[in-house]
């Protein structure tokens, strides 16, 4: 910081003190004690031994500019009152106003060389009194040191300048227990300013001592809180209150992406629509969803009855890198060849483009999600390193790490679920009288509702995407086609073993009745050059590695460490069921085993004889009790999960022979179904 010589100023020059009366180029007028003039060299007085600056109305100055006359911060009555003084008193000073210029000359009462200090204050009193402003010289005096002590700012009437609390006169303490009071309402449920009032009383008690501090009025309390309480949903929703708190005390920078795929958010959701499910009852379901950040495109979305599973996030990553076949019944408008984005080149790039809706592929380079297990699975995170995405957990409690999606969610709730019969509404309180008797559409029906109104979305401007130029809000679609020009498209194929490497896994030993997952059996002529032997993989000691679908247990797949690839065992019970079956179905099974109490057949077997006579008799059967209930609705459950396959005749094990049921096993071996299309097959049924 450094000094800036001001009109005011007191400087020391020849051993005496002098005050700056006037500056005009380098010519510095000064004034003695004794109200003799000098004029000097501005390069001579600051040259000159024992020079030195004592005082004043100058300021601390720094390169950029003055510091500490600004008046912005005061109301405009006051700081046009202090300009007021400061131009008179720069007057009585000097004999010129300020902006007089070089040329200037001084009023004959106000000259410093023809009348002494004390005739010019009494001048200006006279003035200022004849103007209208009752001043007297004791006014003109005080002002004139307030002005020389500091500058402009110290003008200012000193009861508008004070600063005053936002809680008017409560005390500190008061407040202070107010505060903390209010931080405790954070989790807890959502309560009245009565009961905070007996906490905050509680809180002075314990830090003073009873009857020590008192609390205002109650009606001077509840106005305090209100003051206190705002951003802060104290009396509001808990969620709202828990999810504000959560957000980042300082400034935190928006999620910001430059290319397609750089950074995709997921996460998964209830939807506020009720689906139908086979056996009649409509229930909620889940959607787990992506969304690309720099074109805000929905990536793909998946809906599920409520419980996702780790697998369900694995595959919705293959379904983003295959393009949205167009269906039956759509616009020719929602294909990709019609719409901004740039078919042609996308289509000589990658084949599967041809036939394809208007919705971009999206290859993620980073995918960030909230720290649910689901994402933090052991499975889900494998896929990602299958496909070398980088993998992006949001901060502990900061749901701003992943705000695009959960806007994005928002949107999808008022821009489709909405409209949609059995729309339940966002809670209780929004619920319509009889929703459930609304509800007309099954899961799978949803879930092709949900694509065909994803390529809408695409073609729907968004607030998130301005142009630069125009200021105008671009579609998903618009802005994929100006950001892929520039960053370019590299498609990534999947084959049958890339799907197989999405699905959880254990690692077994192949014994000689095969492998053992959760008291199920699975067995394969093809495993017999293996039974009993190291796999090779010590850090497992030796066992398989073996991936099964959560969502279809007839069969798993064993890696072959030895030769490579994938040797499928299918459930040595398999022929007792006519469908497949979910994880959960297969445990709502064994626990009608356990509930009848000890049986002489192996638990496998009861196991399976139980779970095909729920299968069967749970969507049609005549019993109407609890049990009966809740065999239905893990049924109904079971076929909304699982994809559609033909049914096959169920077989009793006892009238299959073994070596006729191992044959089955082997012969059903040589065949790897998947629950999702090869790309390029379907590439070449595109064409």
């Amino acid at each position: 910081m450094t000094r800036v010589l001001e009109v005011g100023d007191r400087v020391v020059f020849d051993d005496d003190e002098y005050q700056v009366a006037g500056l005009s180029g380098t010519t510095v007028r000064l004034v003695n004690s004794g109200g003799e003039p000098l004029a000097v060299s501005l390069v001579h007085l600051v040259g000159s031994d024992g020079f030195r600056i004592v005082g004043g109305g100058g300021a601390a100055r720094s390169p950029g500019g003055l510091a500490g006359h600004g008046l912005d911060d005061l109301p405009r009555e006051q700081a046009e009152l202090a300009r007021f003084w400061e131009r008179h008193l720069v007057e009585l000073e000097t004999g010129l106003p300020p902006g007089a210029g070089p040329d200037g000359r001084p009023r004959p009462e106000y000259d410093p060389g023809l009348r002494p200090l004390s005739e010019r204050e009494a001048a200006k009193a006279a003035e200022l009194t004849a103007a209208g402003t009752p001043t007297s010289v004791r006014t003109v005096q005080r002002m004139r040191a307030r002005y020389r002590s500091g500058g402009v700012r110290g003008l200012v009437d000193g009861r508008s300048a004070r600063s005053t609390s936002v809680y008017g006169r409560t005390d500190e303490r008061v407040v202070d227990a107010i505060r903390d009071a209010l931080d405790g309402e954070t989790r807890r449920s959502t309560g009245t300013r009565d009961r905070l009032r007996l906490r905050v009383e509680a809180i002075l008690a314990e830090r003073h001592g009873d009857g020590v501090v008192g609390l205002p009025s109650k009606a001077t309390f509840n106005r305090l809180v209100s003051v206190m309480s705002t951003g802060r949903h104290t009396f509001g929703a808990a969620t709202t209150r828990r999810s504000a708190a959560n957000r980042p005390a300082g400034p935190f920078t928006a999620t910001w992406a430059s290319r397609p795929g750089q950074h995709v958010q997921i996460d998964t959701t209830p939807l506020d629509v009720l689906a139908v499910f086979d056996d009649g009852i409509a229930r909620r379901i889940e959607l787990t969803a992506g969304v690309d950040v720099a074109t805000r495109t929905l990536t793909a979305g998946v809906l599920r009855p409520m419980g996702t599973k780790a697998v369900d996030a694995s595959l919705l990553l293959a379904r983003m890198l295959v393009p949205e076949p167009m269906r039956p019944g759509w616009a020719e408008a929602l294909r990709m060849s019609v719409s901004r984005l740039p078919h042609r080149s996308l289509a000589d790039i990658d084949a599967r483009m041809e036939q394809a809706a208007a919705k971009p592929v999206i290859v993620p380079e980073m995918i960030g999600c909230d720290r649910g297990k689901v994402f933090l699975s052991e499975t889900f995170v494998r896929s990602c390193e299958t496909l070398g995405i980088s993998l992006q957990p949001s901060h502990p409690r900061t749901p701003t790490d992943d705000s695009v999606i959960e806007r994005t969610f928002q949107s999808i709730n008022t821009l489709f679920c909405q409209h949609v019969a059995g729309y339940t509404g966002r809670d209780v309180t929004r619920r319509g009288a009889a929703v459930e008797s609304e509800a007309v559409w099954s899961l799978a029906q949803l879930q092709d509702l949900f694509d065909e109104w994803v390529i809408h979305w695409q073609r729907r401007p968004h607030e998130g995407l301005l142009s630069p130029d125009s200021g105008r809000a671009c579609s998903p679609n618009e802005m994929y086609a100006v950001l892929v020009s520039a960053a370019g498209y590299l498609p990534l194929m999947l084959t049958g073993e890339d799907y197989l490497e999405l699905l959880p896994s254990h690692w077994r030993t192949i014994n000689d009745y095969g492998v053992r997952i959760d008291r199920r059996t699975y067995d394969d002529r093809a495993l017999n050059p293996y039974r009993r032997q190291h796999s090779g993989v010590t850090a497992r000691g030796g066992a398989w590695e073996v991936r099964y679908d959560p969502y279809d247990l007839t069969q798993v797949f064993v890696r072959n460490h030895h030769d490579g690839g994938w040797i499928r065992a299918a459930w040595t019970h398999l022929p007792m069921v006519s469908a497949p079956f979910a994880d959960f179905t297969w445990r709502h099974a064994r626990q009608i085993v356990a509930d009848s109490g000890p049986t002489e057949e192996p638990v496998e077997t009861a196991a399976a004889r139980a779970l095909a006579d729920l299968l069967d008799r749970a969507g049609t059967g005549p019993d109407t009790g609890p049990q009966a209930k809740a065999d239905r609705k893990v049924a109904a459950r079971t076929r909304a999960a699982v994809p559609g396959r033909p049914p096959s005749p169920p077989v009793d094990l006892g009238e299959v022979e073994p070596e006729d049921d191992f044959d089955d096993a082997a012969e059903m071996g040589t065949v790897i179904p998947f629950g999702v299309f090869d790309a390029a097959e379907e590439a070449q049924r595109w064409r």
